[in-house]
Protein backbone atom coordinates (compact mmCIF):
# COMPACT_ATOMS: atom_id res chain seq x y z
CA UNK A 1 0.00 0.00 0.00
CA UNK A 2 3.19 2.74 -0.78
CA UNK A 3 1.18 4.24 -3.17
CA UNK A 4 -0.23 6.26 -0.27
CA UNK A 5 3.70 7.52 -0.73
CA UNK A 6 5.45 10.09 1.98
CA UNK A 7 4.69 13.45 -0.05
CA UNK A 8 2.97 15.78 2.58
CA UNK A 9 3.83 13.86 5.50
CA UNK A 10 5.42 16.51 7.53
CA UNK A 11 4.07 17.48 10.90
CA UNK A 12 3.10 17.23 14.07
CA UNK A 13 0.63 14.19 16.01
CA UNK A 14 0.19 15.85 19.30
CA UNK A 15 -0.42 13.21 21.72
CA UNK A 16 -2.50 13.09 25.02
CA UNK A 17 0.08 10.82 26.10
CA UNK A 18 -1.09 7.83 28.92
CA UNK A 19 0.13 6.83 31.66
CA UNK A 20 2.83 3.72 31.61
CA UNK A 21 3.26 4.57 27.90
CA UNK A 22 7.02 5.47 27.79
CA UNK A 23 7.96 8.47 25.39
CA UNK A 24 10.22 5.89 22.74
CA UNK A 25 6.67 3.48 23.06
CA UNK A 26 4.87 6.60 21.53
CA UNK A 27 6.98 7.28 18.71
CA UNK A 28 6.86 3.45 17.72
CA UNK A 29 2.76 3.46 18.24
CA UNK A 30 2.98 6.20 15.79
CA UNK A 31 5.19 4.39 13.45
CA UNK A 32 3.12 1.03 13.53
CA UNK A 33 -0.03 2.72 12.51
CA UNK A 34 1.31 4.46 9.92
CA UNK A 35 2.91 1.29 8.68
CA UNK A 36 -0.40 -0.11 8.93
CA UNK A 37 -2.01 2.38 7.02
CA UNK A 38 1.21 1.90 4.16
CA UNK A 39 2.93 4.49 4.73
CA UNK A 40 6.85 3.84 4.05
CA UNK A 41 8.54 3.14 7.67
CA UNK A 42 11.68 1.94 5.67
CA UNK A 43 15.10 3.58 7.49
CA UNK A 44 16.05 4.57 3.93
CA UNK A 45 13.53 6.61 1.86
CA UNK A 46 10.47 6.38 5.10
CA UNK A 47 9.19 8.75 6.91
CA UNK A 48 11.11 10.46 10.28
CA UNK A 49 9.12 10.41 13.13
CA UNK A 50 10.82 12.02 16.20
CA UNK A 51 9.38 13.70 19.47
CA UNK A 52 9.67 16.86 21.34
CA UNK A 53 10.81 16.44 24.78
CA UNK A 54 10.99 13.12 27.24
CA UNK A 55 7.77 12.70 29.30
CA UNK A 56 8.50 9.90 32.05
CA UNK A 57 5.74 7.00 32.06
CA UNK A 58 4.67 7.70 35.23
CA UNK A 59 3.70 11.29 33.35
CA UNK A 60 0.62 11.77 31.17
CA UNK A 61 -0.51 15.01 28.94
CA UNK A 62 1.02 16.58 25.82
CA UNK A 63 3.60 14.87 23.69
CA UNK A 64 4.56 16.43 20.25
CA UNK A 65 5.61 14.20 17.72
CA UNK A 66 7.40 15.15 14.57
CA UNK A 67 6.89 13.97 11.30
CA UNK A 68 9.21 14.23 8.12
CA UNK A 69 10.68 17.47 8.12
CA UNK A 70 8.94 18.85 11.47
CA UNK A 71 11.67 16.52 13.14
CA UNK A 72 14.41 19.20 12.58
CA UNK A 73 12.33 21.08 15.08
CA UNK A 74 12.75 18.72 17.95
CA UNK A 75 15.29 20.16 19.07
CA UNK A 76 13.44 23.60 19.47
CA UNK A 77 10.21 21.12 21.65
CA UNK A 78 13.31 20.27 24.04
CA UNK A 79 14.49 23.88 24.29
CA UNK A 80 10.85 25.58 24.63
CA UNK A 81 9.38 26.49 28.25
CA UNK A 82 6.35 23.65 29.22
CA UNK A 83 3.40 23.80 31.42
CA UNK A 84 2.81 21.25 33.79
CA UNK A 85 0.42 20.52 36.64
CA UNK A 86 1.43 18.20 39.29
CA UNK A 87 0.06 16.46 42.75
CA UNK A 88 2.41 16.70 46.03
CA UNK A 89 1.84 14.68 48.38
CA UNK A 90 3.05 15.36 52.26
CA UNK A 91 5.13 13.26 55.02
CA UNK A 92 7.21 11.26 52.76
CA UNK A 93 9.99 12.11 50.14
CA UNK A 94 10.91 8.68 47.83
CA UNK A 95 14.32 7.61 45.94
CA UNK A 96 12.95 8.80 42.48
CA UNK A 97 10.78 11.33 43.89
CA UNK A 98 7.52 9.80 42.87
CA UNK A 99 5.33 7.01 43.24
CA UNK A 100 8.10 4.53 41.47
CA UNK A 101 10.51 4.83 44.59
CA UNK A 102 10.79 3.27 47.82
CA UNK A 103 10.40 5.96 51.07
CA UNK A 104 13.83 7.08 52.40
CA UNK A 105 12.81 10.35 54.44
CA UNK A 106 9.23 10.94 56.56
CA UNK A 107 8.13 13.86 58.28
CA UNK A 108 5.36 14.19 60.93
CA UNK A 109 4.75 17.94 59.24
CA UNK A 110 1.59 18.16 57.04
CA UNK A 111 1.41 22.05 55.62
CA UNK A 112 -1.83 23.32 55.32
CA UNK A 113 -3.00 24.89 52.03
CA UNK A 114 -2.16 28.58 53.12
CA UNK A 115 1.35 27.11 54.21
CA UNK A 116 1.70 25.93 50.66
CA UNK A 117 0.91 28.97 48.64
CA UNK A 118 2.47 31.41 51.48
CA UNK A 119 5.91 29.74 49.90
CA UNK A 120 5.29 29.43 46.52
CA UNK A 121 6.77 33.17 45.68
CA UNK A 122 10.11 31.42 46.73
CA UNK A 123 9.93 29.36 44.11
CA UNK A 124 8.71 31.30 41.33
CA UNK A 125 10.93 33.18 38.47
CA UNK A 126 15.26 32.22 38.51
CA UNK A 127 15.82 29.64 41.22
CA UNK A 128 18.58 26.74 41.66
CA UNK A 129 17.48 23.34 41.53
CA UNK A 130 19.98 19.60 41.70
CA UNK A 131 18.21 17.72 39.36
CA UNK A 132 16.57 13.89 40.88
CA UNK A 133 19.53 10.98 40.75
CA UNK A 134 16.79 9.15 38.85
CA UNK A 135 17.23 10.74 35.75
CA UNK A 136 19.06 10.69 32.81
CA UNK A 137 21.84 13.27 33.43
CA UNK A 138 24.93 11.69 32.56
CA UNK A 139 27.71 11.33 35.37
CA UNK A 140 30.44 10.52 34.32
CA UNK A 141 29.58 9.12 31.05
CA UNK A 142 26.94 6.95 32.57
CA UNK A 143 23.13 7.57 33.37
CA UNK A 144 22.40 9.20 36.38
CA UNK A 145 19.96 6.41 36.96
CA UNK A 146 21.54 3.72 36.22
CA UNK A 147 23.82 4.42 38.59
CA UNK A 148 21.17 5.17 41.22
CA UNK A 149 19.71 1.74 40.36
CA UNK A 150 23.24 -0.13 41.05
CA UNK A 151 23.11 1.39 44.77
CA UNK A 152 26.06 3.45 43.92
CA UNK A 153 26.28 7.67 45.22
CA UNK A 154 25.05 10.14 42.40
CA UNK A 155 25.83 13.24 42.95
CA UNK A 156 24.61 16.07 40.69
CA UNK A 157 25.41 20.17 40.16
CA UNK A 158 22.33 22.43 40.97
CA UNK A 159 21.07 24.24 37.20
CA UNK A 160 19.52 27.55 37.06
CA UNK A 161 16.19 27.24 35.83
CA UNK A 162 12.96 30.10 35.58
CA UNK A 163 9.79 28.94 36.92
CA UNK A 164 7.47 31.81 35.00
CA UNK A 165 4.59 30.89 37.05
CA UNK A 166 3.47 28.75 39.60
CA UNK A 167 -0.07 28.62 41.20
CA UNK A 168 -1.89 26.54 44.10
CA UNK A 169 -4.87 24.50 42.21
CA UNK A 170 -6.40 22.47 45.01
CA UNK A 171 -5.22 21.15 48.08
CA UNK A 172 -6.31 17.65 49.86
CA UNK A 173 -5.61 15.91 53.12
CA UNK A 174 -1.90 15.66 52.97
CA UNK A 175 -1.50 16.64 49.54
CA UNK A 176 -1.75 19.57 46.92
CA UNK A 177 -1.58 20.13 43.32
CA UNK A 178 0.15 22.74 41.56
CA UNK A 179 0.46 24.19 38.11
CA UNK A 180 4.10 25.12 36.91
CA UNK A 181 4.93 27.52 33.89
CA UNK A 182 8.71 26.52 33.77
CA UNK A 183 11.68 26.98 31.33
CA UNK A 184 13.69 24.00 29.94
CA UNK A 185 15.43 21.98 31.96
CA UNK A 186 13.28 21.95 34.97
CA UNK A 187 12.52 18.69 37.08
CA UNK A 188 8.90 18.76 38.43
CA UNK A 189 10.07 15.96 41.30
CA UNK A 190 12.78 18.24 42.37
CA UNK A 191 10.66 21.21 42.83
CA UNK A 192 8.11 19.14 44.90
CA UNK A 193 10.74 18.15 47.02
CA UNK A 194 12.21 21.30 47.54
CA UNK A 195 9.27 23.02 48.05
CA UNK A 196 7.92 20.23 50.88
CA UNK A 197 11.19 20.56 52.42
CA UNK A 198 10.62 24.94 52.56
CA UNK A 199 7.53 23.57 54.61
CA UNK A 200 9.40 21.48 56.80
CA UNK A 201 7.99 18.19 55.44
CA UNK A 202 9.03 15.68 52.95
CA UNK A 203 7.32 15.12 49.63
CA UNK A 204 6.79 13.14 46.39
CA UNK A 205 4.88 13.77 43.42
CA UNK A 206 2.03 11.33 42.67
CA UNK A 207 0.25 12.86 39.65
CA UNK A 208 2.19 14.83 37.02
CA UNK A 209 0.70 15.90 33.43
CA UNK A 210 1.98 18.07 30.88
CA UNK A 211 -0.48 20.77 29.51
CA UNK A 212 1.40 22.40 27.18
CA UNK A 213 4.85 22.72 25.53
CA UNK A 214 5.76 25.41 23.33
CA UNK A 215 3.31 25.77 20.83
CA UNK A 216 1.82 23.33 21.52
CA UNK A 217 -1.46 23.04 24.31
CA UNK A 218 -3.68 19.63 24.79
CA UNK A 219 -6.55 20.87 22.78
CA UNK A 220 -4.98 20.07 20.31
CA UNK A 221 -3.86 16.95 21.55
CA UNK A 222 -5.42 13.14 20.71
CA UNK A 223 -5.64 9.84 22.36
CA UNK A 224 -3.96 7.02 21.95
CA UNK A 225 -7.41 5.59 20.81
CA UNK A 226 -7.74 7.85 17.98
CA UNK A 227 -3.96 7.72 16.89
CA UNK A 228 -4.66 3.71 16.67
CA UNK A 229 -7.20 4.70 14.12
CA UNK A 230 -5.25 5.87 11.66
CA UNK A 231 -4.01 1.79 11.32
CA UNK A 232 -7.46 0.94 11.22
CA UNK A 233 -8.22 3.25 8.09
CA UNK A 234 -8.67 6.50 9.42
CA UNK A 235 -7.16 9.76 7.77
CA UNK A 236 -4.06 10.77 8.71
CA UNK A 237 -5.04 14.52 7.37
CA UNK A 238 -7.43 14.51 10.30
CA UNK A 239 -4.95 14.44 13.07
CA UNK A 240 -1.48 16.10 11.36
CA UNK A 241 -0.92 19.33 12.38
CA UNK A 242 1.20 21.35 9.39
CA UNK A 243 4.76 22.10 10.25
CA UNK A 244 4.44 25.87 10.36
CA UNK A 245 2.07 24.76 13.98
CA UNK A 246 5.66 24.58 15.47
CA UNK A 247 6.75 27.71 14.30
CA UNK A 248 3.90 30.11 15.37
CA UNK A 249 5.78 31.60 18.04
CA UNK A 250 8.91 32.66 15.79
CA UNK A 251 7.94 35.73 13.51
CA UNK A 252 7.54 34.85 9.80
CA UNK A 253 8.83 36.73 6.57
CA UNK A 254 8.27 36.33 2.68
CA UNK A 255 11.02 35.72 0.43
CA UNK A 256 10.71 36.63 -3.06
CA UNK A 257 12.19 33.48 -5.42
CA UNK A 258 15.31 34.55 -6.26
CA UNK A 259 15.77 34.68 -2.22
CA UNK A 260 14.18 31.66 -1.53
CA UNK A 261 16.14 30.11 -3.89
CA UNK A 262 19.38 31.31 -2.18
CA UNK A 263 18.92 30.31 1.29
CA UNK A 264 17.82 26.71 0.05
CA UNK A 265 21.72 26.61 -1.31
CA UNK A 266 22.26 27.85 2.28
CA UNK A 267 23.43 31.54 1.39
CA UNK A 268 23.96 34.44 3.14
CA UNK A 269 21.75 37.15 1.80
CA UNK A 270 23.17 40.79 2.76
CA UNK A 271 21.41 43.99 3.30
CA UNK A 272 18.25 42.58 4.50
CA UNK A 273 15.43 45.34 5.88
CA UNK A 274 14.24 43.32 9.10
CA UNK A 275 15.41 43.57 12.98
CA UNK A 276 17.70 41.48 14.28
CA UNK A 277 16.87 38.11 15.51
CA UNK A 278 15.37 34.20 14.34
CA UNK A 279 12.57 34.18 11.79
CA UNK A 280 10.96 31.66 9.63
CA UNK A 281 10.84 32.25 6.32
CA UNK A 282 8.61 31.56 4.14
CA UNK A 283 8.28 31.78 0.28
CA UNK A 284 4.02 31.93 -0.21
CA UNK A 285 2.63 29.21 2.20
CA UNK A 286 5.35 27.26 2.33
CA UNK A 287 8.68 27.30 5.15
CA UNK A 288 11.86 27.44 3.61
CA UNK A 289 13.80 27.81 6.38
CA UNK A 290 14.62 29.05 10.13
CA UNK A 291 17.06 31.90 9.57
CA UNK A 292 19.03 33.91 11.77
CA UNK A 293 19.18 37.98 11.18
CA UNK A 294 21.99 39.76 12.39
CA UNK A 295 22.76 43.26 10.87
CA UNK A 296 20.96 42.71 7.67
CA UNK A 297 22.40 39.61 7.09
CA UNK A 298 20.34 36.63 6.54
CA UNK A 299 21.73 33.33 7.96
CA UNK A 300 20.26 29.60 7.33
CA UNK A 301 19.82 27.76 10.95
CA UNK A 302 17.46 25.29 9.68
CA UNK A 303 16.44 24.77 6.19
CA UNK A 304 13.38 22.18 4.64
CA UNK A 305 12.95 20.21 1.90
CA UNK A 306 9.15 21.32 1.32
CA UNK A 307 7.87 21.06 -2.08
CA UNK A 308 7.44 24.65 -3.48
CA UNK A 309 3.90 25.71 -4.16
CA UNK A 310 4.36 29.51 -4.93
CA UNK A 311 4.73 30.98 -8.11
Amino acid sequence: MDNLGNAGVHGWIILDKPLELGSTQAVSAVKRNLRQAGFNMKLKGGIKVGHGGTLDPLASGLLPIALGEATKLTGRMLDASKVYSFTVKFGAETSTLDLEGEVIATSEKIPEAAEVAQVLPLFTGPIEQVPPIYSALKVDGARAYDLARKGLEVELASRSVTIHSLDLVDAGEGTATLRAHVSKGTYIRSLARDIALALGSRGHVTMLRRESAGPFTLDQAISLDRLNEIGQGAALEQVLLPLEAGLVDIPALSLTSTEAGAIRQGRVLIGQPHPDGLFCAYHGPVPVALVELEGGAMKVVRGFNLPDVAE
